[in-house]
């Protein structure tokens, strides 16, 4: 049991604190940072510390963040909540400077994994009926040496423009989405990637890239994207192109939190356990895996086995290229995959039409373009 779930549990059941949204940002004297807490209805919350990662929190942990974010004095705070949960007035602030210590701890550590960090996620991953999360497809389009089988290029008629794809920013942080994931066909072909990132910046959205990382290579490049506010990186692999371990190389000692995705296919299934080896001594910690086809099932199930010897860290949650067998969507890898499509993450086609996750075109919810978000979540 850990110190949040001994906080729920110590406490009695008390009337939440308000719906709302709450900020803070760092004085002068301080290491610069930002925190946004967004308290839902029922009283947990989503705190959301320089743009770069979302922290989901129960009630108890909520109200210790609310506390902080309004400067409450520590003496006072334990005060409220030991009169607000009956507990002695000693544990309340014991439990609140435990709480202040790991905010702090978080301000100064970088590479911050954009969901959850330090075991700050109180509530289960995907059980809430919350979106945290937007997959934003900017294009369809494509490298021209790139199969078309990872991106339907003939789905869409246009693409948005910037001003149009701010807007569905917007909307979203007014939804209460903190997650934006520019994704594609391929994202770094949009000219416009940069000012798009630093919309979400400006927002305080946690911003993150799927790319076949190529552009990436470019140092002055990708020290843009990162000086604009880009938080996480997804590079999707080709083990076969030199210019692709070159970019793994380029990010790695980067600020940024990157995950690199490898789709098993029958030209790299029987090297794929090396192509895991020299992942790890590139120091790459977290990965991504999907199988091309539904008949290299096995093969995906042991590759696993095979990172988790390599002290690799899989990611089923973000999104990923079109592939036969997406182990989130459809479970073929392991029975306790979350489900979180349509629900904690939804997916956005590059002339706005929303759907659960990429893919699923025949489950049409609306456009965020022109239709409100109630009318879009009521249509899952």
């Amino acid at each position: 049991m850990n110190f949040f779930e001994n906080i729920t549990n110590r406490f009695s059941k008390v009337t939440p604190l308000p719906e709302g949204m709450h900020q803070l940002q760092s004085t002068a004297n301080e290491k610069p940072y930002r925190l946004h807490l967004r308290l839902q209805k029922d009283g947990s919350g989503m705190l959301i510390l320089n743009a770069a990662t979302v922290l989901q929190l129960n009630p108890t942990a909520a109200e210790y963040a609310f506390h902080f974010i309004k400067g409450t004095a520590r003496e006072d705070a334990a005060k409220q909540i030991a009169q607000r949960y009956r507990v002695d007035k000693k544990i309340a602030l014991a439990d609140f400077d435990s709480f202040v210590d790991r905010i702090r701890t978080l301000i100064n550590t970088p590479d911050l994994d954009p969901a959850s960090f330090l075991n700050f996620e109180r509530i289960a991953p995907h059980s809430s009926d919350v979106t945290l999360r937007l997959d934003c497809a900017i294009t369809y389009r494509l490298p021209e040496s790139t199969h078309a089988q990872y991106a339907p290029v003939k789905r869409v008629d246009r693409e948005l423009s910037t001003a149009e794809w701010q807007t569905i920013m917007d909307k979203a942080w007014q939804a209460g989405i903190p997650h934006i994931v520019l994704t594609g066909g391929e994202a770094t072909l949009r000219d416009d990637l940069l000012m798009l990132i630093d919309h979400a910046e400006k927002n305080g959205q946690v911003c993150g890239l799927l790319t076949d990382g190529l552009k990436l290579v470019d140092k002055t490049y990708l020290e843009m994207l990162l000086q604009t506010g880009l938080d996480h990186v997804m590079l999707i692999l080709e083990p076969d192109n030199p210019k692709s371990w070159k970019a793994i190389e380029t990010i790695v000692p980067q600020d940024i939190f990157l995950t690199v995705h490898l789709t098993l296919n029958n030209e790299n299934v029987n090297e794929s356990k090396n192509i895991l080896e020299r992942m790890a001594n590139l120091a790459v910690e977290n990965i991504s895996l999907s199988a091309a086809e539904n008949s290299l099932t096995d093969e995906l199930l042991e590759l696993q086995g095979v990172a988790s010897s390599l002290g690799l860290t899989i990611r089923w949650d973000l999104p990923v290229p079109y592939s036969a067998s997406h182990p989130v969507a459809r479970e073929t890898v392991e029975d306790n995959i979350p489900a979180g499509a349509g629900k904690t993450w939804m997916y956005v086609e590059p002339d706005g039409d929303v759907l659960p996750e990429q893919g699923q075109a025949d489950k049409f919810l609306g456009n965020f373009l022109r239709d409100d978000w109630d009318k879009i979540r009521s249509a899952k």
